[in-house]
């Protein structure tokens, strides 16, 4: 279910943009009013509209993005979309402005007027008695609107000074984690280190919003603008100290972070994913490199970056150009990285490791940690929360007492209890993920290696083959299967994967379309020395089909397989 973006209505009271703009920002509470850069904007918002004194005392409450829930209390902000077309932003314009108090379009509203089905981005010369009857029409229209190109800009910040004037608040600590893979689970580990420290702590993300402890599944990684300040307000006011929130590449991109107080910056990895979005992989590097600059985010204080990975050095650069505090970590002995695992011993049960670390002016540190996390990946993984935990102020002393507490976000190498064999379910969705988890687990493995995956349905059509391959280098057997199908037919998804096999490859592939049945396959076909990992879908809870999602857990269907097989 999404973010809630709906103020309780015990709260909510009117304001004007001159109230907003006459705000005082003097406060030494800790509460956000309005900063001088949006009180720019808020003048500018005025000053282009047709009748400045009548908008700058309009009252409402609200900001909206769908025009479907907008009431005559609320302003409606009309964003471009890469995806619809001019005649669907005409009607939620005009649906808007039925209610509306006034609406904020970042689509020139003339130009919206004046052309059909064309792409709100697209810059079209329009004739001039297009442009008149365009303004005729608007001028028609039962509220005001107005042209604010940049609104994204500051949109966030809007967003929360009409929070902070309903009820000023003290906002919690943000950190914020951004890469291909691992944002869940450091996410939630630098949460409950921040909550065993005495801190309460709260994650957005994948596997859901909320305070520790009670979670609510999001829709999205990362919620819309309007969103995302909700929910941070809305913990705000449950007492949460700190913030742990999942930065994707959409959400960087289109700046649906804007405005979140983000005080410590991660980046993990970054390898082939969403490039059904971006255009190409520099493009997908340029959208989380924004989570580093201080001009996206100017709370900015520490940058925590895995200096393993070949796009480290962008990250550095965007980091080191902002004047933050910059550390490292590596899972190379020989690194110079600030946080390094230089040596690490790993089992069924966890991993051992020796943590050399170097962040003060002080002698570099040396302890030994037992982290109950499996997986050589979620080594690094541990390193960025570890690192995150000293620049939130908390003892490396009292962190290492606190790892055997730790536990490993759900469907992040989850073991499903068994009578003999090892079953774990993994969230693993692209190839480097699936090869780590692999890799990872080969190690520990006196048998076969099983891999059970598929790809996803409507998106990024080159990794299909990719995921099979690494799938195939890194496990003895494979069952291919679906995954979130979507609107696509299963079997032709699997042709997709099966291209560049080889004959070797086929013997040891076993094609299954129906999860549930490749499920069960692997269960019966395991041996007791055997290692499986249903990867893929980890904490998710359905399979979307033809649009519509059907309840499908892989934990719990792997578990009714391991009892019909009487391996529990």
């Amino acid at each position: 279910m999404p973010m809630t973006t709906t103020m309780p209505e015990s709260l909510q009271r009117d304001v004007t943009l001159q109230q907003l703009i006459d705000n005082d920002n003097s406060n030494n509470d800790g509460t956000n009013n309005v900063n001088k850069g949006l009180r720019q904007q808020l003048l500018a918002i005025i000053q282009e509209s047709l009748n400045p004194t009548i908008v700058a005392n309009l009252p409402f409450q609200q900001l909206r993005l769908d025009s479907r829930h907008v009431t005559t209390k609320d302003v409606f902000v009309l964003l471009k979309s890469q995806s619809q077309n001019c005649q669907k932003s005409r009607d939620y314009l005009y649906q808007a402005a039925q209610q509306a108090a006034f609406i904020l379009s970042e689509i020139d509203p003339v130009a919206l007027l004046s052309t059909a089905n064309t792409p709100p981005h697209v810059n079209l010369q329009i004739e001039d008695n297009h442009q008149l009857l365009a303004r005729q029409q608007l001028a028609t229209l039962a509220c005001p609107v107005i042209y604010v190109p940049h609104i994204r800009d500051f949109l966030g910040d809007f967003a929360q000074a009409c929070l902070q004037y309903q009820q000023p608040i003290t906002l919690p600590t943000v950190v914020a984690v951004t890469g291909t893979n691992g944002k869940t689970t450091i996410s939630q580990l630098v949460a409950q280190l921040a909550q065993l420290a005495g801190m309460s702590s709260a994650v957005m993300g994948t596997a859901g919003n909320g305070k520790l402890g009670a979670l609510i599944q999001a829709s999205h990684t990362t919620g819309d603008a309007l969103a995302v300040q909700q929910f941070l307000y809305k913990i705000g006011t449950e007492k949460a100290d700190l913030l742990a929130l999942e930065a994707s590449s959409h959400g960087l991109d289109q700046q649906r972070l804007q405005g979140m107080p983000v005080t410590i910056a991660i980046y993990t990895n970054l390898s082939r994913d969403h490039l059904d979005y971006h255009a190409d992989m520099a493009e997908y590097v340029a959208a989380k490199a924004k989570l580093f600059d201080k001009a996206h985010f100017p709370t900015l204080t520490h940058a925590i970056i895995n200096s393993d990975d070949e796009y480290a050095q962008v990250m550095l650069d965007t980091a080191q150009a902002s004047g933050l505090i910059v550390w490292t970590y590596s899972l190379n002995a020989s690194s110079t990285a600030t946080f390094i695992a230089a040596d690490i011993m790993p089992s069924l049960q966890g991993v051992e490791i020796l943590l050399c670390s170097d962040f003060s002016d002080k002698k570099p540190d040396k302890v030994n940690i037992i982290s109950p996390l499996l997986g050589r990946f979620n080594v690094a993984n541990l390193l960025a929360a570890i690192a995150a935990a000293v620049a939130l102020g908390i003892s490396l002393e009292r962190i290492t007492g606190l790892m055997p507490q730790l536990q490993g976000a759900v469907g992040r190498m989850q073991r499903v209890p068994s009578n003999d064999g090892c079953f774990i379910v993994d969230y693993a969705h692209t190839p480097d993920a699936l090869s780590q988890v692999l890799a990872s687990l080969k190690t520990h493995c006196k048998g076969q290696l099983w891999a059970v995956f598929g790809c996803g349905g409507d998106r990024d059509t080159g990794k299909r083959p990719l995921m099979a391959q690494a799938g195939l280098s890194g496990a003895d057997q494979v069952i291919l299967t679906a995954d979130n199908p979507r609107t696509e037919d299963p079997n032709a998804i699997l042709k997709d994967m099966q291209v560049g096999m080889s004959a070797e490859q086929y013997q040891r592939a076993h094609i299954e379309p129906a999860r549930q049945k490749a499920i069960e396959y692997a269960v019966s076909h395991a041996s007791v020395d055997d290692i499986v990992v249903i990867a893929g879908k980890g904490h998710e809870t359905y399979q979307e089909i033809n649009s519509v999602r059907h309840d499908f857990d892989d934990s719990v269907v792997l578990q009714q397989a391991l009892q019909q097989a009487g391996r529990v």
